[in-house]
Order: structure tokens, then C-alpha cells, then sequence
């Protein structure tokens, strides 16, 4: 995964909102780190030009029209 960086400055922010009572800020990263799981993970499941799928014709949402 070539966006790993952004999970290493979340735990950063998170880690210091907990350390300086932050509480309702480590909870806001915790949801980001959720959002940014799913959106990433959903990016790189999706086919690459020159792929199979993308050959056959599948849009890159992965449902044919």
C-alpha cells in the first residue's frame, strides 16, 4: 500500500490527543483512520489500466453499465 504514511500520522495525532487529554480529538481520528482504511483499501482493490478487467471492459467501479 503506497499511502501507508497516513496511517503512521494518524496514530502520531492520535497518540498525542491522548497523552494532552484530548479525548474528543483521539476519537475523531480513530473515525478518520476507519474513512481512510476503507477508501484507500477500496482505491486498491480497484483495477489498474492494462488489468484483465480493464481490458473486458468493467468500469473501474467494478459494475458493468
Amino acid at each position: 500500500m503506497r499511502h501507508d504514511w497516513i496511517f503512521d500520522v494518524l496514530k502520531d495525532l492520535r497518540s498525542f490527543a491522548q497523552r494532552n487529554g484530548l479525548p474528543a480529538l483521539a476519537a475523531q481520528v480513530d473515525t478518520a483512520m476507519r474513512v481512510a482504511h476503507a477508501e484507500i483499501g477500496a482505491g486498491e482493490m480497484m483495477p489498474k489500466p492494462g488489468d484483465a478487467e480493464a481490458q473486458e471492459g468493467i468500469p473501474p467501479g467494478g459494475r458493468p453499465h
